[in-house]
């Protein structure tokens, strides 16, 4: 990494010697992370710490602490005047260890020089119980995708076991779920008032654990909804599977309802979520005094990877109305989208154009999903009333406004910058709401519009997009639109890129070992690909992890909405076995697939793929 010559002060310290050269004798929060300390704004700490500082409170950062000796990095910033706070990080730990085959990963795109073990597994618990244990009367708070994802009772992959609410064995005070800029600031205004952290039950997106027959401070207006218990969903996989279908509906509604549940002599208590972020208050954030760059610490020490993939992207907007039963980021960021202004957005791009390393190339310009800018229902009414987990699945909804008019007036000012050379959509896009017809003349005209942009101005060469299968069977249980709609895209891709004089690919990414794949199924994904001309490369089997309801099939059996029982490819063979379809060109596979289709009495397939 070359060096930087910033003024280090421009950082949050991370030091007792930095705390000093900041002129501190104090500090108000200090925060841990599993990541190495990138202060961007695609990294939580960075954005809580900074969040915190525009409430006047001193803040440091400990990143990457050393759990395993004498627990000096725990130790070395004392203790805070508030409160002390813990994310895994961006990643969830176990995720970021382990492949979907449970292997370890030999490296951790977060800390420099992609080195791994810098981090614990379940990193937010082990660093929550040293700080309990080293400061027990410190407030300590949760937060990140790896809180988020086990507020409740969950499925752990990798002990293969049920898990109650993250709050029992962290023994954390709180835990901030979701996007938690909203609940932190309003915690962080009530603690410095001095109000005991036991009495703080009414800030709207926190978690908490009290004596279940404890009284405590409410709001009138939040309805409640009881699930049930940890022990009995211990009891009965039907039990816990339909649990997770009331989580679902309530995390997609607009004004949800206060979720309760037992764990022992214990209550989680899930108040409901914030109102989805404004344009002002999402560009408040983005304003707020980023270096943009990892703390001059890592000076010499190596790239961060996933900082290098962002250091020049732009986010847009948040939140996911896709609803894809695999997928986390509903169910943390939520189904409705909270979109920066023109504004705020370009400021910024202006921003990465002033980078000294900067030379033209804006790496992605979009958000979860690539195209879901500005996108919300036409009468909010309807939504207020709605508890689909996907605006689009299965039709897309009569009252989203799917224009995709704002992304390119956006997109061409970005393009109008002088020092722009090309800004590249690296997010994914759902191509079902570009290409279905909307039947409003102004809306389809401009979603066909989108596509030409995007793929005259803004590849790289390789357009990627997420089929994720080629079975309607199994699409249809993903919440994604039917394979025939890919192939739509391609012969629209094919002709665009024709007439553009372009010579570019389109990468599609595929799941194997997906609840309701069979080794059926992956072998006609084999056909149906190779008959358009496809090698397959960007593929992955499907892992579950928490709050996702294809996991919560693949532990129970069961869909949690009908009860029907569901087939899953569950042990190493059966995983192995789907993942070789993707690669039914490579000599080494061809034996053990014709053993696979022989073994199903499906020998019309082995003639199909290996014509």
């Amino acid at each position: 990494m070359a060096e930087q010559n910033s003024d280090i002060n421009n950082w949050f310290p991370t030091s007792r010697k930095e705390v000093a050269g900041q002129g501190w004798d104090e500090i108000d929060v200090i925060l841990f992370t599993g990541d190495a300390y990138v202060d961007h704004p695609s990294f939580g700490a960075a954005v809580i710490g900074r969040i915190l500082e525009a409430e006047g409170l001193k803040v440091a950062i400990v990143p990457q602490p050393n759990w395993t000796d004498d627990l000096r990095d725990f130790k070395k910033l004392g203790r805070p005047n508030l409160f002390f706070a813990v994310t895994g990080g961006n990643m969830d730990s176990m995720v970021n260890h382990y492949t979907a085959g449970k292997r370890k990963r030999a490296t951790d795109a977060y800390t420099p020089g992609g080195k791994a073990n810098f981090r614990p597994d379940y990193a937010t618990t082990v660093y929550s119980k040293i700080i309990k244990k080293l400061f027990p009367d410190v407030p300590l708070v949760i937060g990140g995708i790896e809180a988020s994802l086990r507020r409740v009772t969950h499925y752990d992959y990798w002990s293969d076991k049920l898990i109650p609410s993250i709050l029992v064995d962290s023994q954390a005070d709180i835990l901030f779920y979701g996007m938690g800029e909203k609940s932190i600031v309003e915690f962080a205004r009530l603690m410095k008032k001095g109000v005991p952290i036991e009495n703080l039950t009414t800030i709207a997106q926190t978690s908490f654990l009290i004596d279940h027959d404890k009284k405590y401070a409410t709001k009138k207006n939040w309805n409640e909804l009881e699930l049930a218990s940890h022990e009995e969903c211990l009891k009965d996989k039907k039990i816990f599977a339909r649990n997770f279908m009331h989580i679902e509906e309530e995390s997609n509604k607009m004004e949800a309802k206060k979720l309760t549940q037992k764990v022992g002599s214990k209550k989680i208590i899930v108040n409901p979520p914030w109102a989805t972020f404004n344009e002002k208050e999402i560009d408040k954030l983005y304003d707020l005094p980023f270096t943009r760059m990892p703390h001059p610490r890592y000076n010499n020490k190596g790239t961060i990877p996933a900082y290098e993939m962002i250091r020049h992207s732009i986010n847009i907007h948040r939140g996911c109305f896709g609803g894809c039963t695999f997928c986390t980021i509903s169910a943390h960021q939520g189904k409705f989208i909270a979109s920066r202004s023109e504004k705020s957005i370009l400021k910024e791009v202006e921003q990465v154009t002033e980078m000294p390393d900067f030379k033209g190339y804006i790496s992605d310009l979009g958000g979860p999903s690539a195209n879901m800018y500005k996108m919300q229902g036409i009468h909010l009414d309807i939504c207020k009333s709605c508890k689909r987990p996907s605006c689009i699945f299965p039709a897309i909804c009569k009252n989203l406004d799917t224009n995709h008019k704002p992304m390119l007036d956006l997109y061409k000012k970005v393009r109008m910058n002088p020092k722009v050379k090309k800004a590249f959509i690296g997010s994914g896009i759902r191509y079902d709401m570009i290409l279905e017809k909307t039947g409003k003349k102004d809306a389809d005209e401009n979603n066909s519009k989108y596509l030409r942009e995007v793929i005259k101005h803004h590849v790289s060469g390789r357009l990627k997009v997420a089929p994720e299968h080629s079975s309607d069977d199994v699409l249809k249980f993903m919440r994604k639109p039917p394979f025939k709609l890919f192939e739509k895209l391609n012969t629209e891709f094919i002709k665009i890129n024709k007439e553009e004089k372009l010579n570019q690919q389109l990468i599609p990414y595929f799941i194997s070992s997906h609840p309701g794949s069979k080794s059926e199924d992956m072998a006609n994904l084999a056909i149906q690909t190779k008959d358009m001309n496809f090698k397959l490369e960007q593929v992955q089997d499907f892992t579950p992890t928490p709050m996702t309801l294809a996991t919560v099939v693949y532990y129970s059996g069961y869909h949690p909405y009908t009860m029907e029982k569901i087939y899953t490819a569950r042990d190493k063979n059966a995983k192995e076995s789907q993942r070789k379809f993707f690669f039914w060109y490579k000599r080494e596979f061809k034996k053990s697939i014709i053993g696979d289709l022989k073994s199903k009495g499906r020998t019309d397939l082995i003639d199909k793929l290996f014509k």
